[in-house]
């Protein structure tokens, strides 16, 4: 499994080196031979599956599984995870049990990882949490994240991390094609047109698409870090390559005067 790997790897380094997050909200079970495979739709083992659990001893044990897997002692940051439709039972006894492991110092800071940002800002406010991983809406193509959220966890001091920030992959190269993927889906002609222009801009400025999405969540002051994914040691290469690339304050004032970004997304941090 993925945890032991990663655990055999990281056992390897000083604790103090790295920072270890995951996330909560599911459990790996043994499945019932005569229910349906997996409805979730995770690749697990045939012998287990996924299924959502919010609940203070839910997540707890989770927690310890995950912990045992991994040979690990504590973890550094932990998430509710996609808790969109279960969120009532996430405030009511997902936070409070993320809240407790905080105090026992079993993990570090505490928030959720997930996109709907009505949510995210009520959990901003009514909690205490330390971090919140948005997926999504905090992007060139995309920014909701600019209206209520962002501005609620600069308010409260919270961190955000900035995930989902190529929108499922139409923003990972540079230059958009039909047929590419946006929010899951096939994107619309529409809004590969949109990030077509926004490629023209970034290219007058000799930057690509991909450099400018990993470049503009960090404007915002609230914002700490990106997530991205990767699926193979070039791909590593190539996002590393571009997150180290000084892009220039002009590109995003000629992307605001052209229409394509907010001006409130211009804002330096």
């Amino acid at each position: 499994m993925p945890e032991r790997r990663i655990g055999g790897f990281l056992r390897s380094w000083p604790r103090d080196s790295f920072v270890l997050s995951t996330k909560v909200g599911r459990l790996l079970v043994p499945r019932d031979p005569n229910g349906e495979r997996d409805p979730a739709g995770f690749h697990v083992p045939a012998t287990h599956d996924r299924v959502r659990d919010f609940t203070r001893d839910g997540i707890r044990r989770s927690v310890e599984d995950s912990l045992e897997r991994m040979g690990l002692d504590r973890i550094d940051v932990l998430y509710l995870h996609d808790a969109e439709e279960f969120f009532d039972d996430a405030m009511r006894d997902g936070y409070p049990a993320l809240a407790e492991l905080r105090s026992e110092g079993i993990v570090g800071a505490i928030g959720a990882g997930m996109y709907d940002t009505a949510m995210l800002t009520t959990l901003v406010k009514e909690t205490d949490v330390d971090v919140i991983m948005q997926s999504g809406r905090c992007t060139l193509l995309d920014h909701s994240a600019f209206d209520t959220f962002l501005p609620s966890c600069e308010e409260r001091g919270v961190s955000v991390i900035a995930a989902s920030i190529f929108n499922s992959g139409l923003l990972a190269v540079p230059r958009p094609v039909a047929g590419a993927h946006f929010e899951y889906e096939i994107a619309s002609p529409e809004v590969v047109e949109r990030a077509k222009r926004i490629a023209d801009v970034c290219e007058a400025h000799d930057v690509t698409l991909p450099q400018a999405a990993m470049a503009f969540p960090l404007r915002h002051p609230a914002v700490a870090g990106i997530a991205v994914g990767m699926r193979s040691a070039e791909e590593v290469r190539r996002n590393v390559e571009s997150f180290a690339v000084d892009v220039p304050a002009r590109l995003w004032a000629d992307l605001d005067a052209a229409g394509l970004i907010r001006s409130t997304a211009t804002r330096v941090t």
